[in-house]
């Protein structure tokens, strides 16, 4: 099993929801976050007065998949995601040791 966790641009959250619900996803989390990297942030006028917005608005997508389903996941999110402009995100892959569900106590891909 595998956590895949994706950082991209908050309005392209709705494009890679349905690219990964077609590949066959069934649930994802998400996490309104900010961040920045190379971007640096950037200037804003507010009332006359500039300020430096360090942050930027980002989203945080986290789904814990078998790992037969990574190469086509990965995939689905760059495909959607990409802008083809800086700060277009980054994607993180981890080993998933365990899973539960709650609920009913399955463990591991069943309780995915």
């Amino acid at each position: 099993m595998k956590l895949v966790t994706a950082i991209i641009k908050p309005f392209k959250l709705d494009d890679v929801r349905s690219a990964l619900s077609e590949v066959g996803v069934h649930g994802i989390t998400v996490t309104e976050v900010k961040g920045f990297g190379r971007q640096k942030g950037h200037t804003e006028l507010y009332r006359g007065a500039e300020y430096v917005v360090d942050f930027l608005p980002k989203v945080k997508i986290e789904l814990a998949i078998e790992a037969s389903m990574v190469d086509s996941v990965v995939e689905a999110i760059i495909k959607a995601a990409k802008t083809e402009k800086i700060g277009d995100g980054k994607i993180f892959i981890y080993d998933l040791q365990q899973a539960i569900r709650i609920r009913t106590g399955e463990t591991g891909k069943d309780a995915l």
